[in-house]
């Protein structure tokens, strides 16, 4: 029986990209569901379009390079943007996961994949983009520390960034806000 890989990709249930040197070369179609364009939008623009602010895109690529070059791939829960349609510019929860060609040159090319969460993870409350990534180290279960570390900064300012999480959300612990973010 001959599979037709093409179409496996084009349905697939995951949104599906081909990169290269961080530039989208070939999508699936629940990619462009998920982000409200068109193919022909997405192709051949860099994936900084996808994110909620350029100094987001900028940092995760910086973040993630070390750990693509190590591993071969990598995958975290983020706060993403839809591109264009009815909902352009909303933020929503996506779960992203990639794997590098090549791990010496990670950005060179890669396969990445993309679910929406934002049925079970709504975005409610109005965050930075520096709130937005301990947010998700939160909910990837890291310390203070760990996340200081993955992002740069040190323990106290992650600290301070909690601080600043647990009153928008209205959290009296650390694991309620956790429980906060999950349910949006």
């Amino acid at each position: 029986m001959d599979i037709d890989y093409r179409l496996a990709f084009d349905l697939a249930p995951l949104g599906l990209v081909l990169s290269r040197n961080r530039t989208m070369v070939d999508c699936n179609q629940r990619v462009c569901e998920m982000f409200g364009a068109a193919r022909e939008q997405l192709l051949g623009q860099s994936f900084q379009i996808l994110y909620p602010s350029a100094a987001e895109y900028e940092r995760t690529g910086a973040r993630i390079a070390p750990l693509l070059n190590r591993h071969g791939s990598y995958a975290d829960d983020r706060i993403m943007k839809r591109v264009d349609g009815r909902f352009k510019g909303e933020t929503f929860w996506c779960h992203v996961t990639g794997r590098a060609v090549n791990r010496e040159a990670p950005h060179e090319s890669g396969i990445w994949s993309f679910e929406d969460l934002s049925a079970r993870r709504p975005v409610k409350a109005e965050l930075t983009p520096r709130e937005r990534e301990v947010a998700a180290s939160l909910l990837d279960g890291l310390t203070s520390k760990e996340i200081g570390k993955l992002l740069a900064i040190s323990h106290r300012t992650v600290e301070i960034y909690r601080a600043r999480l647990m009153r928008k959300f209205k959290a009296s612990t650390t694991a309620d806000l956790v429980h906060k973010l999950m349910a949006g």
